[in-house]
């Protein structure tokens, strides 16, 4: 589609240097049957030029395409208007340009999703605090075992608690067991330090259609919203049912994103066996739990927790069900040793179903300049 719409683009700019050439004479054209001053040539260029921009703004996806888009349509409907004998139907192209306008506008315009993802994250990372002290063995004493061997083998000890973090995912979503699978992409910028908050922007697909998908916990409240073509609202999600499930989900994150969190005082467990414990999350007023299960080597392997709710399709209702996140293919992130792949489960009584699978991509975690202490013991 995107190469389609290219193409049209481009070939409508082309047909623009009909009307240049034949206001400065560089060719006859009896198609185009009435005159063209040397001004009006000049408009002719410049729609040309604005429309092949756009043409190459949509071909390399960039994100401000909607700003040529929109004055190409200006420009081209405006020649097009001075010669409308001859050019009437170049009026037919310019509809794509509105649409490419159009959307591109409500995707990376003021108005979307992604502009208000954009400007929560700055603010956010210019939270970001000067200075984070690094992870000591004596953080970990008080941690159940199986706790600090996770911090050991993600490699926590020794380096900066990570005061946020920026990820990148792909991956594929689905509502529910029977629906079909949606791809999406998605980026997210989680605070750590003080009172942890959390963006997630996810761009899918459904049925062909692009879908714009903001989750965002800023301050006491969480909201969730989704958009068809950027533009069309179709889930909104806000209320203490869902501050209390991007709790559970916030949680899940600082386990498995940002292991040296659990040194800080938002968490508290209790020990279940060699290999499990049970951990608690505090934010605000809600304190959530999830059962945390590690293998030999000391890897989170699953987060399992009773406290997730599970929004309606609207995102307007929500029921109490189980939730798991298993967790596989840990590799290194810089100087961190992090699960690489991650499924979301709902464990529905009719029977569980993955409705997830995320493929993290890239992480980037943003510190302070590290406060050295006592020489560490770690590893």
């Amino acid at each position: 589609m995107r190469w389609a719409l290219a193409t049209v683009l481009l070939l409508h700019g082309l047909i623009h240097l009909f009307g240049f050439a034949k206001a400065f004479g560089y060719a006859e054209l009896p198609q185009l049957t009435q005159p063209i001053s040397r001004g009006w040539g000049v408009g002719w260029l410049l729609a040309a030029v604005l429309t092949v921009l756009a043409a190459g703004a949509v071909a390399a996806q960039a994100r401000w395409s909607w700003v040529p888009a929109a004055l190409a349509l200006l420009a081209s409907q405006v020649v097009l208007s001075s010669s409308w004998v001859d050019a009437k139907f170049g009026t037919l192209p310019n509809v794509v340009l509105l649409a490419v306008a159009a959307y591109g506008f409500a995707a990376n315009g003021p108005v979307g999703l992604r502009s208000r993802y954009t400007q929560d994250a700055a603010a956010l990372q210019a939270q970001v605090p000067s200075h984070t002290p690094l992870v000591t063995d004596a953080d970990l004493a008080p941690l159940p075992a199986p706790v600090q061997a996770y911090l050991r083998f993600t490699g926590s000890v020794g380096q900066p608690r990570v005061a946020a973090f920026r990820a990148v995912w792909n991956g594929r979503i689905r509502g529910g067991a029977d629906e079909a699978w949606m791809g999406f992409s998605a980026q997210q910028l989680n605070q750590v330090l003080g009172e942890p908050e959390r963006l997630f922007l996810m761009d899918a697909t459904m049925k062909h259609l692009p879908v714009d998908v903001l989750h965002r916990f800023v301050g006491p409240h969480a909201t969730y919203e989704a958009r068809v073509l950027s533009a069309v609202p179709v889930v909104h999600g806000e209320g203490a049912e869902l501050d209390v499930a991007e709790t559970v989900t916030l949680f899940n994150d600082l386990c498995i994103l940002s292991p040296s969190a659990l040194v800080e005082p938002a968490f508290r467990f209790e020990s279940i066996d060699a290999r499990s414990v049970r951990a608690f999350f505090t934010r605000g007023l809600h304190t959530v739990s999830a059962e945390l299960k590690f293998d030999e080597r000391g890897a989170l392997v699953d987060f399992v927790s009773d406290d997730r709710r599970r929004a309606s399709p609207d995102g307007k209702h929500f029921v109490q069900q189980r939730w798991s996140t298993p967790l596989t293919d840990y590799r290194h992130f810089g100087a961190l040793r992090l699960a690489a792949h991650g499924e979301a489960r709902w464990h529905d009584p009719a029977g569980a179903f993955t409705y997830g699978e995320f493929d993290l991509i890239a992480l980037e975690p943003l510190l302070g300049t590290p406060l050295r202490g006592a020489a560490l013991a770690g590893p």
